[in-house]
C-alpha cells in the first residue's frame, strides 16, 4: 500500500475529475490516495510515497501555480516517486496524444528542472455553453483553426477514460 499525493490545477474542472478517478482506481488497490488543489497543497508533503501533478492547458498555458509549485518543491518531487500529467484539446488528436508528441508536455518539461518518473496526457473536454463570452468565442477561433468542433451548442469530452486508468494502474504497480 502506498500513500499517493495528487495535486491538480484545473480551469473548468476536467483535470479535477480526472484526478478523481485516478484517486478512485488507485483506492481500489487499497492505496491511501489524498487529493489537493495545487494552489492549496498539504503543508507536509513528506509522508507521502508518490506526488503527482495534474495540470490543464488554458491558451497555451499552464496556470502559474503550477509551476511555481514545481519550484519550491523540486527537492521534494526529485527525492518521491513522481508523475507528471497534462490535460489539454490537442490531446484530442491522435499524433499529440502521447506525452512524447505533446507540444504542452515538451514545453512544461522545458520550463522545469523536474523530470518525473511518470508521464501522461489526457485530452479534456470542451463544454461551449459552460464558457464566458470571450472564452467562447477565443476559443471557438482556436478550434476552428485546429480543426476542432466550433459549434457553440457543443459540450464534448474527450477525456479517454480508460487510458486514465491505465496511467493509475501503472502508478499502483511501479
Amino acid at each position: 500500500m502506498r500513500r499517493i499525493l495528487i495535486l491538480y490545477s484545473t480551469v473548468d474542472g476536467q483535470t479535477r475529475k480526472i484526478a478523481q478517478r485516478i484517486q478512485s482506481r488507485l483506492e481500489a488497490t487499497e492505496n491511501q490516495v489524498q487529493l489537493a488543489e495545487i494552489d492549496h497543497p498539504p503543508k507536509d508533503m513528506t509522508g507521502f510515497d508518490t506526488l503527482v501533478v495534474g495540470a490543464s492547458i488554458r491558451y497555451g498555458h499552464y496556470r502559474p501555480a503550477v509551476l511555481t509549485f514545481v519550484r519550491d518543491n523540486l527537492g521534494l518531487l526529485e527525492r518521491k516517486r513522481s508523475a507528471f500529467f497534462s490535460v489539454n484539446l490537442v490531446a484530442r488528436k491522435p499524433e499529440k496524444s502521447s506525452a512524447d508528441s505533446n507540444p504542452y508536455v515538451a514545453k512544461f518539461l522545458k520550463l522545469v528542472p523536474w523530470r518525473p518518473q511518470l508521464l501522461d496526457v489526457f485530452a479534456g473536454s470542451l463544454d461551449y455553453p459552460a464558457l464566458g463570452f470571450w472564452d467562447r468565442h477565443i476559443i471557438r477561433f482556436i478550434m476552428w483553426i485546429t480543426k476542432g468542433p466550433t459549434d457553440p451548442s457543443t459540450v464534448r469530452e474527450f477525456t479517454d477514460w480508460g487510458r486514465v486508468e491505465a496511467f493509475a494502474d501503472r502508478l499502483a504497480g511501479e
